[in-house]
């Protein structure tokens, strides 16, 4: 079958010809129809994978601590072997797909939720990957409602990671909100603020994303500079007697500048909440965060189970009573959306 990876020391990108994976227990096999690209995220990895090695170890402190980690137990030269190694090596790309169930393996056929000729909609940089074939756990893959195209569907993913930050925002009738970042994340966080009842303004350097935010639902959108800020802020203290600023702030902003927590700050309201949903520089202002008292808070994906290794590879479900929702339960949440407006 084919398969897209990425050699992460030179950069380059290949469609590979590699065995199907097996129907292991606890998942289903799914042969895809579509599957995502996600600018943001995948152009990120791209763009990593084209730097130098110092350039990569600054990308990647997380990976140059594990290295480091590797020379204490096995010694330097061990360790340069293993780094070069698996720099050296393809790394699969993709998260979110769709596509049809051809096999169901033990433990997911007990279920009975599944069965092959299904339509899914299937999560997971490990599993839903730019490839013909997948092997994709129950707890990462939900059936498709009738009348949702599966091409819609292969947004799933997406649409559970902007989910997961509405709901860390904790969001009430009425309230104002800021999304920093109209990329595919950023306009569907809009949709969906829009939809619940909330009134939103957006920020973005492109003027096209600014106005198809507009089109969605926002009050304003405009660019992050002086001007633009200032007409934000007008917009925000018009939209409710005594409140200045946002409710709460959404940044779904990537890159290495500091401006969208600066911003932040600027058109939050006091004590207001900042929900972290892209990968942005996080370099805060203390001063100014403190003296309005923000609520700095992070949304960890595609929800509750995410790096999970019992949810997500054993399918353990969290009690609805304690957990109302998980990665699964969003992925289907905004699947059902989709259906409603079908």
């Amino acid at each position: 079958m084919k398969h897209v990876a990425q050699n992460y020391k030179t950069g380059e990108l290949s469609v590979l010809d590699v065995p199907e994976p097996a129907c292991r227990p606890g998942g289903v096999l799914v042969r895809s129809l579509y599957s995502l690209i996600s600018t943001g995220t995948e152009l990120m990895k791209v763009s990593e994978a084209r730097l130098s090695l110092v350039g990569k170890a600054k990308a990647r402190p997380d990976q140059v601590r594990k290295v480091l980690d590797s020379v204490a137990q096995q010694g330097p030269m061990a360790a340069y072997r293993k780094a070069m190694g698996k720099l050296d090596s393809y790394t699969p790309l993709g998260y979110s797909l769709a596509g049809i169930v051809t096999e169901v393996g033990a433990g997911a056929q007990e279920q009975a939720e599944f069965a092959v000729g299904d339509l899914v909609a299937c999560a997971g940089n490990e599993f839903a990957l730019h490839a013909e074939v997948n092997w994709i756990p129950t707890n990462l893959c939900v059936t498709v409602p009738d009348g949702v195209a599966p091409e819609h569907a292969a947004f799933a993913t997406v649409g559970a990671i902007a989910m997961q930050g509405v709901r860390r925002g904790e969001m009430q009738l009425g309230e104002t909100a800021c999304v920093i970042g109209l990329g595919l994340v950023g306009q569907l966080v809009v949709r969906l603020l829009v939809a619940s009842g909330v009134r939103v303004v957006g920020v973005d350097t492109v003027p096209d994303r600014c106005r198809l935010a507009e089109k969605a639902g926002a009050l304003l959108a405009a660019g992050p500079d002086a001007e633009g800020a200032a007409r934000l802020e007008r917009a925000l203290a018009s939209v409710g007697p005594g409140v200045a600023g946002a409710d709460v702030v959404f940044l779904a902003a990537g890159g290495p500048t500091n401006g969208p927590v600066e911003l932040a700050v600027r058109l939050a309201r006091d004590r207001g909440r900042v929900v972290d949903i892209g990968k942005t520089r996080l370099d805060l202002p203390w001063n100014d965060y403190y003296e309005k008292e923000l609520d700095v808070r992070f949304s960890r994906s595609y929800g509750p189970g995410r790096y999970d290794d019992a949810y997500e590879l054993d399918g353990r479900d969290y009690p609805p009573g304690y957990v109302r929702w998980t990665e699964r339960r969003n992925l289907a949440c905004f699947l059902d959306l989709i259906a409603a407006e079908s």
